[in-house]
């Protein structure tokens, strides 16, 4: 079977099969599409040996690649020959001795909840004036921290998604997991708003009628990328930094819970993670944060 074949395969299998997140695919794809770039699209599978696979990462090493993107690479060949294995498509796996590099821990970004504060009380200024993407953006960034929300979750919300009476929010997660996130009184508030005083005029620009609960300025459903620029425009000043995203929301959310007494495994639930270690980061910002204050608090720090 040719290389590229093999890999249009592969992606399919992904996203029908495992049913992985459209985005983890897309990365999977690019990584190999790569791979197949450096060693020849048609190339037979069977004949790209571990040397190739070596000399592939070492290229993407000089081009500056970062150590979480190699990480990525040698995870997608991994999957790939392990998958081209047990479906017979070559008769021994290359990728089993590719070692891929260590992973350095970098703790995510986290707004304070004073510094969050003003700025929600700042969106929420500017939307007292009635203007229906002030109204939004109060409201998603409101919901977006209230309910630590993914990008991916909040624009995939539908309006019959919130329950105003429990204060919750139906999300579909990774792997088209669903859960029922809570969230507090200041996000209904600014929700209420929107879906009163904005939602109708936006929905009116648009062709035909939208489930989504966040509506573009022409009246489709929100994208990421909106959500991305208005985030970056309002949060990164807050940081001191424009290299924020929804996601610094999310560990900020994580980060206040932890500080004020969440249980772990409660946290872990709120956020949908799988895996309790991947809700553990968040103790060590936590951790950081407690070892700053008391070097700046205690007498004999």
């Amino acid at each position: 079977m040719e290389l590229l074949r093999a890999i249009e395969d592969w992606t399919r299998h992904l996203s029908d099969v495992r049913r992985l997140s459209p985005a983890t695919v897309r990365a999977y794809r690019a990584d190999l599409m790569d791979l197949s770039a450096a060693v020849g699209g048609e190339t037979d599978l069977g004949r790209v040996d571990l040397e190739e696979l070596r000399e592939w990462l070492w290229a993407a090493t000089n081009r500056g690649d970062s150590r979480a993107t190699l990480a990525r690479r040698t995870a997608a060949a991994r999957g790939f020959f392990g998958w081209a294995r047990e479906a017979g498509h070559v008769e021994t796996d290359p990728s089993l001795r590719l070692v891929a590099p260590k992973r350095g821990r970098t703790l995510p970004a986290v707004a304070t909840a004073p510094a969050l504060a003003e700025v929600l009380a700042s969106l929420a200024d500017d939307a007292a004036d009635g203007d229906p993407v002030a109204l939004r953006d109060h409201a998603v960034l409101e919901l977006l921290y209230g309910a630590a929300l993914r990008v991916s979750e909040l624009c995939s919300v539908r309006i019959g998604d919130i329950d105003r009476d429990r204060l919750t929010v139906r999300v579909t997660g990774k792997g088209d997991k669903d859960r029922v996130v809570p969230f507090g009184v200041p996000a209904v508030r600014a929700v209420d708003a929107y879906l009163v005083r904005a939602r109708p005029a936006l929905a009116g620009r648009s062709a035909g009628p939208v489930d989504a609960l966040f509506l573009g300025v022409r009246g489709g459903a929100l994208g990421p990328r909106s959500v991305y620029d208005l985030v970056t425009r309002t949060v990164g000043p807050a940081l001191g930094s424009g290299a924020v995203g929804p996601h610094t929301l999310r560990h900020s959310a994580a980060t206040h819970l932890l500080d004020g007494g969440a249980d772990l495994r409660a946290v872990q639930e709120f956020l949908g993670h799988a895996s309790l270690g991947t809700t553990q980061i968040y103790t060590h910002v936590s951790g950081e944060r407690l070892v700053s204050t008391y070097r700046l608090a205690h007498p004999r720090a």
